[in-house]
């Protein structure tokens, strides 16, 4: 099949695959930040997991100005500047976070309020780069292609977690606060070169969106705004995000406290455990991908009864992961956190399609805000289930004399909470679940689990 000529402004798949590059280097520095140091306050430090808990809270919270970044990118003429300098902002905050956790050997005080400066910076960073990548990628992308580049871009941002939790997991053995700075000083280099690389000339300075129309002319952030929210599919969309991410996102900031405290896991094991959940998460997103391709008319009824499925199976693994707690380290723990990664990435590609889809609809000019829109009720839902996790953890610690039951606890009250994402998830609207679609690829260009690509 030959690959039709490409429409001037939009990305060709080399193009969709620059992008991806900076969601890998996104995706390299935030596991160090969100899971690493979550690892090294609570196991080495022996703070109260609420700590990391609220820290990465305070930096989803930062997220809430999402819309705001989403609409200068819109008004501004150019998305490029802004990821470039969320990614340089997302740097050296990670390496300020990592200073601060290793001041808090010596002052608590001083290095808790150093990590919330830190942590605001690495909110910023993330929600200013991650909302023009994606409004990008939504305006130069082909309808049809919208979430085939989606999922890939995703596919190579989960790549990004893999590759940072394996290197630098082996790099940080034998574990010192100077190598854990050395370390994410130099993911955070490679990351900002990256970035710089990828986005290079991908626009013109100062241009709009190709298809803006005089319609189209700036209006007020607050306008903006609420000209999105009254938009049916907009709003929906936005609700859907935020209580499905919500159950996504409860157990990230425990796994690898889990893996340490019950398990008996190295600082240097429990990152590379993380690349294992996320290496289930990338087989998860890649078979979504290439089966949703193959799916003829009934590709979005398929889309969205894989939502549900990928829900379901991730409350199964996590009940896995609560008998896995009480039985202890006889339990298979690294398959156990895969089968989670695959059930993870089975639900968040569909996810994925559906706001590649949506972000273009309505009236343009607004992908930006929309993308921040949904960021916004993404950091949300992922704030509140981080630090509701872990605030858990320490309540059931407090209340348990073991800590396995402690666990055990929280794990089964995860899955209960995707299964109730499932049950939304099958009263998603039609609207919604048309936008659950993976376009066919020209044939050649499959993502497959070789390249990521």
């Amino acid at each position: 099949m030959v690959e039709k000529p490409e429409t001037p402004g939009t990305l060709g798949w080399p193009g969709v695959v620059r992008l991806g590059l900076v969601q890998t280097a996104l995706g390299s520095i935030v596991i160090l930040t969100t899971s690493t140091l979550n690892r090294v306050m609570v196991v080495e430090l022996a703070l109260p997991a609420m700590l990391p808990g609220a820290l990465v809270g305070w930096h989803y919270a930062v997220q809430l100005a999402r819309p705001r970044w989403g609409y200068g990118s819109d008004v501004g003429g150019s998305r490029s500047r802004w990821i470039v300098g969320g990614m340089a902002i997302l740097g050296l905050s990670a390496v300020a976070a990592a200073a601060s956790t290793a001041l808090m050997a010596s002052s608590v005080v001083l290095g808790v309020t150093g990590a919330c400066l830190a942590f605001l910076g690495i909110g910023i960073g993330v929600g200013a780069s991650g909302t023009n990548l994606l409004a990008l990628l939504a305006t130069r992308t082909e309808p049809e292609r919208k979430a085939a580049a989606a999922a890939i871009v995703w596919i190579m941002m989960i790549a990004g977690f893999i590759v940072t939790a394996g290197v630098a997991g082996r790099l940080l053995d034998p574990f010192s606060m100077d190598r854990l700075i050395g370390v994410t000083a130099g993911v955070a280099v490679v990351a900002f070169v990256m970035t710089v690389l990828a986005v290079g000339r991908m626009e013109r300075p100062g241009a709009r969106d190709a298809d803006a129309t005089e319609e189209d002319t700036p209006v007020a952030f607050r306008a903006a705004l609420a000209e999105v929210w009254s938009e049916t599919q907009a709003r929906r969309f936005t609700v859907f995000v935020f209580v499905s991410m919500l159950a996504y996102s409860a157990q990230d900031l425990i796994l690898e406290p889990f893996a340490g405290l019950i398990h008996g896991y190295s600082p240097g094991q429990s990152t590379q455990l993380a690349g294992v959940q996320n290496g289930g998460v990338l087989l998860g997103m890649i078979a979504t991908a290439v089966i949703g391709t193959t799916i003829g008319r009934s590709r979005a009824r398929f889309m969205r009864r894989w939502t549900v499925g990928g829900c379901v199976a991730s409350a199964l693994a996590l009940g896995a992961l609560a008998i896995g707690a009480r039985i202890g380290p006889a339990w298979p723990l690294e398959p156990s956190v895969f089968a989670l990664g695959v059930a993870n990435g089975a639900f968040a590609v569909a996810a994925i399609g559906s706001m590649m889809t949506l972000a273009s609809a309505g009236r343009k000019g607004r992908e930006g805000t929309r993308m921040g829109l949904w960021g916004a009720a993404q950091a949300i839902a992922f704030g509140l289930g981080g630090f509701v996790g872990a605030a858990s953890l320490d309540a059931m610690r407090a209340l348990l004399p073991d800590p396995g039951t402690a666990f055990a606890f929280v794990f089964a009250a995860e899955g209960a909470t995707f299964v109730v994402a499932a049950v939304l998830a099958t009263r998603v609207g039609p609207t919604v679940a048309d936008g659950l679609r993976l376009p066919a690829m020209p044939a050649g260009e499959q993502p497959g689990p070789a390249t990521g690509a």
